[in-house]
């Protein structure tokens, strides 16, 4: 399939300014946990959430590098841990089960890496590069080093939760981060969809509608 790494595209920054962005092959598209649990039906359904995979399945096609999480796990009471606030979720992405398979209608044949996250059984799991103790790698950092990716492109589920801590700890790993915005989808418990707007705004993580690369 023929892919276009220079093709122009248009970005929005969380100040609101625009930008011109270009794909280029030190680019990467990290789509963040499209699972049958994170879909209508399943056990921790985000709103919407399965209306991500069209615009991801095209995105995908303008990305030389793409990059697939895939968490393996836990109602919605806050409880203190070791490493801070949690909150419990129902059980979910259970290893071996229908709904920790990717969404039937994801279709990335060119994926590079399948990162699996969340199986550790004491730490649960946000983002792409570190447990929720913030200190725990998953290894996806040194992985993009190794391969000179440089910016991260992110889509999926949930915008205010594992897009969020993905973009979050991206950035403080020095990493230039865009979040595609419309290709994500929130669950908004207790302010968490303004809190990650304010904190994209306030780490000017950028964000970018799928249809100006798509």
């Amino acid at each position: 399939m023929l892919r276009c790494p220079n093709a122009c595209t248009t970005s929005r920054t969380a100040a609101g300014a625009t930008m011109p962005t270009a794909i280029a092959d030190s680019d990467v598209l990290l789509v963040v946990d499209v699972q049958n649990d994170f879909c209508p039906g399943g056990k921790l359904a985000v709103p919407h959430g399965d209306e991500v995979v069209p615009p991801i399945n095209r995105l995908a096609d303008r990305f030389r590098h793409v990059i697939l999480t895939h968490p393996g796990k836990r109602p919605f009471e806050t409880v203190a841990v070791d490493y801070g606030q949690q909150i419990l979720w129902p059980d979910h992405c259970v290893q071996g089960t229908l709904g920790a398979q990717f969404h039937d209608g994801l279709q990335i044949p060119h994926a590079e890496l399948v990162l699996r996250k969340g199986f550790r059984p004491t730490i649960d799991s946000y983002s792409a590069l570190y447990e929720n103790d913030r200190k725990t790698p998953t290894g996806l950092a040194g992985y993009l080093r190794e391969r000179g990716l440089t910016r991260i492109f992110i889509a999926g589920l949930a915008f205010d939760f594992c897009v969020r801590y993905s973009a979050e700890d991206a950035r403080r790993e020095d990493f230039a981060v865009t979040v595609i915005e419309d290709a994500c989808r929130a669950i908004d418990v207790g302010g968490s969809l303004a809190a990650t707007r304010a904190s994209f705004a306030r780490l000017e993580i950028a964000t970018l509608a799928a249809d100006a690369i798509a």
